[in-house]
């Protein structure tokens, strides 16, 4: 029998917000692990905040507006407004925040502007330390293998932006650059002054930003990233700081611990700074014309091999952020703010892998 196309809504229902959730969807183990990590920065949170006995209108609530922003990353959504909008009618999106069926949606422009809170009291390398914490619990890290690379991020501003820093010409005229030559050193951004005119290999010339990720071999888990201006010395540079940090970081100082990279990185004073280091530096030999840094004592072994092999993980975390997580355009402004959401992302993708390797820890026992 044909059934009556009618619609009848109750006023009233019965249901959670939790029995829409199907009980095996990917995001139940990941906001488990995300509030695992929140628990752990009630302190932090506490000091972000004027005491209630000061009185004054709630903000919202810390915990929310993180899960918010890495729900945002987990569906690619590309602006705050419209992440408002589909938080009105995503139940699943409501469940994750928080959110009652009732509750109101906050505005685009209080969203933005209590994230910049989370910017000052650098909340969200919080967040990724605590996941990376939660990582090394389950004994998903190594602690002594790594890998280092570094991708381009083209930075939200358009090459009309990159004017002369005399003010000789005006931003945004239209007028054809053909046969100028611009610079860093006369021209910058009036957009983004932090961005920078970068080329690589065949790309063209483009203002960007340059993120590195120093990942875990065992799993491929990022272990540590930050955004720097683009300039022909920053991946060096950065992977010789979270190299460091992740020596700082080992209880006995004792421990060997190696480091794998490309060519890019075959530079006498990069490989001198590892072995000062401690650093055993597994970086791919570069011979094209030239002697490679890496002495073939450390080229020849068997762990430099491994390493090889293992360094090409930290390519799926740069595809992840560039494919679902949006970082391949960034669409906010300033040197923080991109660090901000270069860390939240890859924060994210460690979260999906865990709850990938959670999976497959729990078919083999």
């Amino acid at each position: 029998m044909r059934g009556a196309d009618t619609f009848t809504e109750s006023p009233f229902t019965l249901h959670r917000l939790e029995d829409f959730v199907p009980a095996n969807h990917p995001l139940r183990p990941i906001r488990q692990m995300v509030n695992e990590a929140l628990g752990k920065m009630d302190d932090l949170f506490a000091a972000m905040y004027e005491a209630p006995s000061k009185g004054g209108r709630p903000s919202i609530a810390p915990e929310k507006l993180l899960r918010a922003m890495l729900l945002q990353v987990f569906y690619s959504i590309r602006s705050e407004r419209q992440l408002m909008e589909q938080v009105q009618y995503n139940l699943l999106y409501r469940w994750f925040i928080g959110l009652a069926m009732d509750d109101a949606v906050w505005v685009p422009t209080v969203f933005t502007k209590n994230r910049e809170r989370l910017l000052v009291h650098d909340a969200v390398i919080e967040l990724f330390n605590h996941v990376l914490q939660s990582a090394e619990e389950q004994g998903w890290l190594s602690g002594e293998h790594f890998s280092v690379d570094g991708t381009l991020i083209q930075a939200w501003a358009s090459h009309k932006s990159f004017v002369r820093k005399d003010g000789s010409d005006e931003p945004g005229s239209g007028g054809s650059f053909k046969g100028q030559t611009r610079s860093n050193e006369t021209h910058e951004s009036s957009t983004d002054v932090d961005a920078r005119l970068y080329r690589k290999g065949k790309t063209a010339s483009e203002l960007r930003f340059i993120g590195h990720t120093l990942s875990d071999n065992r799993h491929g888990l990022i272990a540590s990233a930050v955004v720097t201006r683009a300039d022909g010395y920053a991946e060096r540079e950065a992977a010789k700081v979270m190299i460091h940090d992740a020596r700082q970081a080992l209880p006995d100082a004792q421990t060997v611990i190696t480091l794998g990279a490309d060519k890019g990185y075959d530079a006498q004073e990069f490989i001198e700074a590892c072995l000062a280091m401690g650093v055993v530096p597994h970086v791919a030999q570069n011979t094209s014309g030239r002697c490679s840094a890496v002495p073939d004592a450390i080229a020849q072994t068997a762990g430099y091999a491994v390493s090889q092999q293992k360094r090409k993980l930290i390519e799926q975390g740069f595809g992840w952020a560039k494919t679902v997580g949006g970082i391949r355009q960034v669409m906010v402004r300033g040197l923080e703010r991109v660090d901000q959401m270069f860390v939240l992302t890859m924060a994210a993708y460690n979260l999906t892998r865990m709850r990938t390797l959670g999976q497959i820890r729990l078919r083999g026992q």
